[in-house]
């Protein structure tokens, strides 16, 4: 009998789009023969199609595991997997808690600093309480001003003088209460895929090229011009840390299932540094993250079984749990 998948995709980020590319890239990868794929399509208002799920245990009856490919807000932020639990079904990713702790980037960084990972070092501001002056009086120019809750580069701008410092913060603000100011580091972009429940495992690295300034919304989606390198050109020793470095973080954030674990390495000291961790990474055509884990020996079709393998072993180890005496 075939596992009955429910993928839901589009949400009402600012991301939706690139979520339609990602679940088409997912459903493509799951066999026909073993899955029978049900299509759950959120609007950019929200509205599920056909419906939505219910919140309710036992009354998805017709689910055996769902495939969440929500990216950002609404989605990868522990809402959905907040319904998902209370609905009683296994998924794909990681739980609420580390949904939601590794979409907020400060969270993120209190999470892994605790952890003696190393992080830039930022500022953070609520989007109305903004002081323009704040941040210099910690690190110099040029620095990158964020939404704290946002992904896909989405409101994130580089600023070299207060006037674009000024600038930058009311723009992140408009995408999110809270905004994270961080010293920019001058180097190579690396990303890592992780991959597992309670003993993850790190994918080969690979090095991002952006093709502007930084690697920005439109260079990821769009543009088609930033280059990747897998793997990236870094020394044994590095690649080994790096991969360290990010299986550590994935379980200082308790992350389970997948995530992308972002870094700067910094040209001047030779330093790694944490950037983000991303619990529901970009699966298009072009998304790194099933590049790096097919260079590693492990193809997409293999994969996505992996995934589901995972949310389903999760679950089956949390049916014993008591939640009342």
């Amino acid at each position: 009998m075939k596992l009955r998948v429910a993928v839901i995709y589009g949400g009402r980020s600012g991301e939706h789009e690139i979520s339609l590319r990602s679940a088409k890239s997912i459903i493509e990868a799951l066999d026909p023969d073993r899955y029978h794929v049900l299509h759950y399509l959120i609007s950019k208002e929200g509205r599920w199609s056909p419906k939505p799920i219910q919140p309710e245990p036992g009354a998805n009856a017709h689910i055996d595991v769902v495939f969440p490919i929500l990216h950002g807000t609404f989605g990868e932020d522990g809402t959905v997997q907040g319904l998902l639990e209370l609905a009683g079904l296994p998924y794909v990713g990681a739980g609420v808690f580390a949904s939601a702790a590794a979409m907020d980037k400060d969270a993120m960084k209190r999470l892994c600093r605790e952890r003696g990972l190393p992080v830039v070092e930022c500022v953070v501001m609520l989007s109305n309480q903004l002081d323009p002056a704040l941040p210099s009086q910690h690190f110099s120019f040029p620095m990158f001003v964020k939404p704290a809750n946002l992904g896909s580069s989405v409101g994130i701008s580089k600023a070299s003088n207060p006037e674009e410092l000024a600038a930058a913060l009311q723009l992140a603000a408009q995408f999110d209460r809270k905004v994270i100011v961080e010293r920019a580091i001058v180097g190579k972009e690396l990303e890592c895929a992780v991959l597992g429940n309670e003993e993850p495992e790190a994918s080969l690295p690979c090095e991002i090229l952006p093709s502007r300034e930084f690697y920005d919304y439109e260079d990821k989606y769009l543009l088609d011009k930033a280059e990747c390198i897998i793997p990236a050109g870094l020394s044994a020793s590095d690649t080994a840390e790096l991969r360290r470095i990010a299986v550590e973080a994935y379980k200082a954030v308790q992350c389970e299932g997948m995530a992308r674990v972002d870094f700067l390495y910094e040209a001047a000291t030779g330093k790694l540094y944490l950037n983000e961790i991303n619990t529901i990474p970009g699966f298009t055509s072009i998304s790194m993250f099933p590049k790096m884990w097919e260079h590693s020996g492990l193809p997409m079709p293999k994969l996505v079984d992996k995934l589901i393998e995972l949310a389903l072993a999760r679950h089956e180890a949390r049916k014993n749990l008591r939640y009342s005496l």
